[in-house]
């Protein structure tokens, strides 16, 4: 059994659903019946996608959509909420997933920066603002899924335009399902889904083939299903390295940094190293 939303003929859109998690996704909600969009920047991996779904897809092409779409554009998601319901009809499950990691530093280039705001946290917003209102006003099951990152709430080093995207993610998709529930009538929800090490084009840096320690992107989608159909909020995925337990190790350290009143990102600080591999064992 999975989530009411997710069942033959309900419809299902997912922002860069043209690789890796998103096409995954895809084909996956595809195969159970279900009439997809998948919404991405333009050219032939979107089309390559849109075949691969077709293959899958039990109506065929009938049963699948591909739209190029700038999710940092609101006027472009728009476009693409009237696009799906003119063909399919009104959402059933949003995936917002649209995200890019390019790098960054504190100084970097402010386009970099605006860049991967627009794109990792504004398109989240802009997708959950243009889809849920005609959702909540079906007054029928829903899902809105939001993608995050385990480092929007760790912040390690390194990429912080991208940790700040992501913790905004998180912090809108809290916000999210709190409204949603409180709404009079409202049978939808929020989730946030936090992948693990995922082998995607996103984390590849030109590898070609997946480390031992990286779960498939069809693996990560198959654990969010069950999650959501479980009713968690918090879709907290391990991978082949990283167990829940120390996720929650690593999380609840970065909390303490406030708490204990730490140097900001005392983990990677050298005067802390031994007190957290001792935190990490929990002694």
């Amino acid at each position: 059994m999975s989530h009411p939303a997710i069942a033959p003929n309900h419809v299902a859109v997912i922002t860069g659903g043209a690789s890796g998690i998103g096409l995954a996704a895809a084909m996956r909600f595809a195969g159970l019946g279900m009439k997809v969009c998948i919404a991405d920047l333009g050219g032939d991996r979107l089309k390559e996608a849109e075949a691969k779904l077709a293959s899958v897809a039990r109506g065929a092409s009938a049963d699948i959509m591909a739209m190029a779409v700038d999710v940092s554009r609101i006027e472009q998601v728009a476009e693409l909420e009237n696009e799906v319901r003119r063909r399919f009809g009104c959402a059933d499950l949003l995936m917002n997933n649209a995200g890019i990691q390019p790098g960054s530093t504190a100084f970097g280039p402010l386009e970099n920066w605006q860049r991967i705001l627009g794109v990792n946290l504004w398109g989240i917003i802009h997708g959950s603002q243009v889809f849920a209102p005609r959702m909540i006003e079906r007054g029928r099951a829903g899902l809105i899924i939001n993608t995050g990152s385990k480092q929007g709430i760790t912040t390690p080093p390194g990429d912080p335009a991208y940790n700040v995207s992501k913790a905004g993610v998180k912090a809108f998709t809290e916000a999210l399902q709190h409204e949603l529930r409180n709404t009079a009538g409202c049978k939808i929800s929020a989730h946030l889904f936090i992948p693990g090490h995922v082998f995607t084009a996103l984390t590849a840096r030109g590898r070609t083939e997946k480390p031992a320690g990286a779960w498939t992107p069809e693996q990560t989608v198959d654990f969010m299903i069950a999650r959501v159909t479980a009713g968690d909020f918090y879709i907290l995925c391990p991978d082949n390295d990283v167990p829940r337990s120390l996720d929650e190790r690593r999380m609840l350290w970065a909390a303490g940094d406030i708490i204990e009143n730490r140097p900001a990102l005392s983990r990677w600080h050298p005067d802390y190293a031994e007190a957290f591999a001792r935190f990490v064992k929990g002694e």
